[in-house]
């Protein structure tokens, strides 16, 4: 039985070729050897999206020759991704690409050389962080830390507790990671202001800016208490020393499925079992993801960065990476995601690759896609938008290997709808050759959602909605709603600007979406008979 080590992949290679997996080909130990004198990539965030997509780019570059260093991996959150997953396997990941069609390709990802974590007990991984910071050779230092991860006040606006108390404390014990940057880039500044360039790769919008502004925000709060100097905040703020580009990421990479954990058994790999963290972080050995990928970064570096363009990622202007962005995520996949997830968990769906065996539901987002959006999507030239579109719906939501749930996808959708949906609406008011009212799908999806937030599904049974910043206050408006009602307080949700970008009622498609949800609070079965009276 062959298990995922140095070792292994050394000794016992035509073993793991044989079993189909592709293994690194480049000289690791000098590579190590390199990083370790000469540091030039630092990312935080340690999880599947990281090991996956992006270390697999720069194993690319490793093998051909067009890099001789590895990328440390720094996590923040989770220590036990170091701990159970990193360190036991020599920081080696098992990377399953999965096609739509059932062929699995199965390659060794080894391109992380140094896995820590920023727990300052832990002195040498500190060490570590500190010295690479203030080593010049660093390029780049990137992050896939989830949204949350560079918010610092909650929904009052005010501090969150930790934020405030890493303000107190100042530099030597901060404990959010946005802290912990600031505190790291301030040694950089010390040590010679060496030029240095932070790369946000999370799925959100303007992740750069973000990420630059909390770091600023921090340090700005730092330098009121006298923890820093003024020409620190001088130092971040120009351009051609730091800069924070702006970045396009996209790659369904979900939790570790079983199914391929039983596969890989039966070709001979063992000791791939699913971990599921203390922080209930679900990871493991090998990674599985679908074979699309996407990374668009903004072209602003200012110490030099890795030749990524030669594994697929495209380099572009900070224009062009706005266009990308608004295209997916207003456009071409994100709304088509959200409008699966709430009616999914409404019919009793677990993975999004059925629900696009349901012609309904294929039939909606395809209208949300093909009709709605395309009239008022963004361009951004270099990807063709119904090309992606294309891609989305007939390969990569309809892949019955991706096991990816409508539960997860629903996760915050408060947060999501005003841009996934809103800025659709918003562009038909100002189009003077286009209506909002004409709209369908898209109100009947955000009248699903709005169905969705009773917790009790096209059955008449009750389920667990999926966490939400807004949950408690959206289901407390619609207290008291059952299934038969004829009027309910949906329309406090519905004119809502804070939440859809704009109030649906003065634009005329706020009865259109109330009447659509009570509709679908008829009865049993009457999510799926308003659909297909408005859809088929």
């Amino acid at each position: 039985m062959l298990r995922l080590n140095r070792s292994s992949i050394t000794n016992e290679a035509a073993a793991w070729e044989a079993a189909g997996v592709e293994l690194p080909q480049f000289d690791y130990d000098q590579v190590a050897q390199n990083t370790k004198e000469k540091p030039q990539w630092v990312h935080f965030g340690a999880g599947n999206i990281f090991r996956g997509f992006i270390a697999n780019a720069h194993q690319t570059l490793l093998n051909n020759k067009k890099a001789d260093t590895g990328i440390i991996a720094a996590e923040s959150f989770d220590f036990e991704m170091i701990d159970n997953v990193y360190k036991p396997y020599d920081n080696l990941t098992l990377l399953v690409l999965m096609n739509a069609s059932g062929d699995f390709e199965k390659k060794v990802v080894n391109s992380i050389v140094e896995a820590i974590t920023t727990d300052k007990s832990r002195t040498d991984d500190h060490n570590r962080l500190v010295g690479a910071f203030e080593n010049p050779s660093l390029q780049m230092v990137s992050f896939t830390i989830t949204e949350k991860g560079y918010s610092l006040t909650g929904p009052t606006g005010q501090f969150l507790g930790i934020i405030e108390k890493d303000i107190e404390n100042g530099l030597e014990n901060p404990i959010h990671v946005m802290s912990i940057i600031t505190a790291l880039t301030y040694r950089r500044y010390l040590q010679g202001q060496y030029p240095l360039t932070l790369v946000s790769m999370d799925n959100c919008s303007h992740n750069g800016d973000k990420l630059k502004s909390a770091v600023l925000t921090i340090a700005k709060e730092w330098l009121k208490k006298g923890f820093v100097e003024q020409g620190y905040i001088a130092y971040l703020e120009d351009e051609g020393k730091i800069t924070f580009p702006l970045s396009m990421i996209d790659k369904i990479t979900p939790r570790p499925s079983e199914t391929v954990k039983e596969a890989l058994l039966n070709q001979g790999i063992g000791d791939m079992d699913v971990i599921i963290t203390t922080k209930n972080t679900y990871t493991a050995p090998f990674v599985n993801a679908e074979v699309s990928e996407y990374l668009v970064i903004e072209d602003k570096f200012t110490n030099g960065r890795p030749a990524l363009e030669a594994a697929g990622v495209i380099f572009t202007d900070r224009e062009t990476v706005n266009k990308i962005e608004t295209m997916k995520v207003t456009t071409c996949l994100n709304p088509l995601h959200t409008a699966l997830a709430v009616t999914g968990c409404l019919l009793g769906y677990t993975l999004i690759a059925d629900e696009m065996k349901d012609d309904l539901l294929k039939k909606l987002v395809e209208t949300i896609g093909y009709k709605e959006g395309l009239k008022v999507v963004v361009d951004p030239k270099i990807i063709n938008p119904k090309e992606f579109l294309d891609e989305v719906l007939q390969e990569r939501f309809a892949n019955p290997f991706i096991p990816d749930t409508p539960q997860r996808i629903a996760t915050d959708t408060s947060q999501k709808v005003g841009i996934r949906f809103g800025e659709t609406i918003k562009s038909y008011v100002q189009r003077a050759d286009l209506n909002p009212t004409d709209l369908v799908a898209i109100p009947l999806a955000i009248a699903a959602w709005c169905r969705y937030l009773l917790g009790i599904d096209d059955q008449g049974k009750t389920f667990a909605i999926s966490p939400d910043p807004l949950a408690d206050t959206l289901q407390a408006a619609l207290q008291g709603v059952s299934l038969g009602d004829k009027t309910s307080s949906v329309r406090v949700i519905l004119s809502d600007e804070a939440i859809f970008g704009i109030n649906l009622y003065e634009i005329g498609l706020g009865e259109k979406i109330e009447n659509m949800f009570h509709e679908m609070l008829a009865g049993n079965g009457a999510v799926r008979r308003t659909l297909e009276k408005y859809i088929s």
